[in-house]
């Protein structure tokens, strides 16, 4: 029996690169200008820096790993219907080696393992799944390394 691949829909798209081999693992993709060397995340669509107000910015491929800087665990599901995903979960900032803070979902076997300060990595992977269409929205966590 064969099963049809899922249809796979990024939560940001051109957030990150996609790999072309089993050896090569995603990176997030930033913008840096070349005149200040200001860096953002995510990449910026129009090549102005904010910073120094000069055009140019190049894409960059951003560190895989970081440090929690500060998370807080949600007990409830949101209102509205835009999360589908499971409760409780974790919502931190990381800060990169290259000075960028990243806000992102977390991921861990127990979230009350999390501690500021924490070595984590990232990873992307399935938020949520349309169970009418079979839809996959995916998107980038950070999980501890």
């Amino acid at each position: 029996m064969v099963t049809a691949k899922k249809k796979q829909v990024p939560v940001l798209e051109g957030a990150w690169t996609v790999p072309s081999s089993s050896r090569e693992k995603p990176q997030l993709i930033g913008s840096e200008c070349p005149h200040c060397g200001e860096i953002y995340f995510p990449r910026k669509a129009k090549s102005l820096c904010v910073h120094c107000q000069r055009e140019g910015l190049k894409d960059i491929k951003l560190s895989r790993r970081g440090t929690i800087n500060t998370f807080t665990i949600i007990m409830q599901q949101p209102g509205g219907n835009y999360y589908h995903g499971p409760v409780p979960y974790a919502i931190g900032v990381v800060e990169l080696p290259e000075g960028v803070y990243v806000e992102t979902p977390l991921k861990a076997d127990r979230l009350e393992d999390l501690t500021v300060g924490m070595e984590v990595e990232l990873v992307i992977e399935k938020i949520w799944e349309d169970q009418a269409t079979g839809t996959e929205l995916i998107g980038f966590k950070f999980q501890p390394v």
